[in-house]
């Protein structure tokens, strides 16, 4: 892989701890990057989801910052539509309108788009996932994949700079996993990928194994993902899953 193709965003998360009623999730988390294609691995509540809420703007972080491209997401939520945009692990969290047209010109709407241009965009990027006979399509008699494949076009439809993917693939089958794929494949921008399992990441240039709520190491993904899978193995073979914690 050439340079050229390994630069991507700058993603800048400096000295970020998070919390909730007390409870610490992210503690003094710092990375800094500019690779295009960014893996997030970790157990279930290892801060994985909130560190990409962060890092969207979502919420604001306690103490520290993060920024892409110079941009802080929570104080410019302006600029936040034109730097990037999230999919959600269930889209139906995500999708707010009846049909495929509406929710795909809702997101480039709010970016100041007259309807006319909006619906001129999404007729372009239906056509690019070859999916222009969904246009008039409601969403409620779609599957669950096709709902996932919506979101990603809505986003894909608004050209933000990074697409960060919060635990994607949960619950869906091998061949619908497989499509999902090949279409983020082809997305020109930065990706963030958040998961909890190592192979969705094979392909990626850099990863941040997260344990929680800190980074316990951070690198060129063969080396992070090897370190990670050891351990997780090696933890597996202990009976903390029998252990409370008060």
């Amino acid at each position: 892989m050439s340079d050229a193709n390994l630069q991507g965003c700058a993603i800048e998360v400096a000295n970020v701890t998070f919390g909730v009623e007390g409870k610490v999730i992210l503690h003094d988390v710092t990375l800094r990057t500019s690779t295009k294609r960014i893996g997030i691995v970790g157990r279930n509540g290892s801060g994985k989801s909130t560190l990409a809420r962060v890092i969207a703007g979502l919420v604001s972080p306690r103490s520290g910052a993060a920024k892409i491209n110079g941009h802080d997401m929570a104080k410019d939520r302006k600029q936040a539509l034109r730097e990037v945009g999230i999919l959600f692990q269930n889209p139906d969290h995500q999708i707010i309108f009846p049909t495929v047209r509406e929710e795909i010109s809702f997101g480039l709407r709010q970016m100041g788009q007259s309807k006319a241009d909006a619906d001129r965009v999404t007729v372009r990027t239906l056509e690019s996932f070859a999916k222009s006979h969904w246009i008039d399509a409601h969403v409620h008699a779609l599957s669950q994949g096709q709902k996932h494949l919506v979101c990603l076009m809505a986003i894909v439809a608004m050209a933000p700079k990074v697409v960060i993917l919060d635990e994607p693939f949960t619950g869906l089958d091998i061949p619908t996993k497989a499509q999902l794929t090949r279409y983020l494949g082809h997305y020109e921008g930065s990706l963030i990928h958040i998961t909890h399992d190592p192979d969705d990441l094979r392909s990626y240039d850099h990863v941040v194994w997260l344990e929680q709520g800190r980074i316990v190491e951070a690198g060129e993904a063969e080396a992070v993902l090897q370190a990670y899978v050891t351990a997780m193995t090696e933890m597996g073979g202990t009976d903390d899953i029998s252990d409370i914690t008060s």
